[in-house]
């Protein structure tokens, strides 16, 4: 069972406006696509009690089972949490950015903008404190993220391959399987991820 993390802790006016996105997107897209709570439940392998209390605004979902959603419904969490970008150019006032996660020591992860899915690029900045980490299941196949630490140190731990990312440096990794980010040092850990899950396009002949 995926253990339910609240989408921020840091302001209640961000949790209330994300929350209500998430609700009605969910419910849009599922309506969209003809699914039932019990098929989508079945699709995305999150209880269906879980998908009533989140269409109700009452719940709020961890970035796991946002991946889920989207996956099962051929969209992007920034489709869900109404950040995705528009057919030409779209502005993101700050207000409007998300953030999705919050720590036991005050980190934080932002959604700072994303495209449309499936085939779908989101651009990520995470702080973690000293101490904290963030634990992923793997995405979808052919899902790849791209990292550049700001400050502090980063472990990158993917599958059982573990990278020391240093401040200044960039790293990319396959991240369709369990991965880890995490901050073991004294400082401040601030990086940018962007994440791109590319869906190999089937032709005929």
């Amino acid at each position: 069972m995926t253990k339910k993390v609240n989408i921020s802790t840091d302001s209640g006016a961000d949790v209330q406006f994300v929350s209500a996105a998430v609700a009605s997107k969910l419910k849009q897209h599922r309506k969209q696509q003809k699914l039932s709570l019990d098929e989508l439940s079945r699709r995305a392998g999150v209880s269906k009690g879980m998908l009533v209390e989140i269409e109700k605004c009452i719940a709020n979902p961890s970035i796991a089972i946002l991946c889920k959603l989207a996956a099962a419904l051929g969209v992007s969490v920034a489709d869900i949490v109404n950040v995705a970008s528009a057919p030409s150019a779209h502005l993101i006032d700050s207000k409007d950015i998300p953030t999705l996660w919050s720590g036991p020591a005050g980190g934080s992860a932002r959604l700072l903008a994303g495209t449309s899915g499936p085939n779908m690029i989101e651009l990520w900045r995470w702080q973690l404190h000293p101490g904290e980490r963030f634990e992923s299941a793997g995405h979808p196949p052919g899902t790849f993220e791209l990292f550049h630490v700001e400050q502090g140190q980063l472990k990158l731990t993917v599958d059982n391959t573990e990278l020391i990312i240093a401040e200044g440096c960039s790293a990319v990794a396959r991240t369709d399987m369990p991965h880890c980010y995490a901050n073991e040092g004294v400082d401040k850990l601030v990086f940018t991820m962007t994440v791109a899950e590319l869906h190999q396009l089937q032709t005929t002949r």
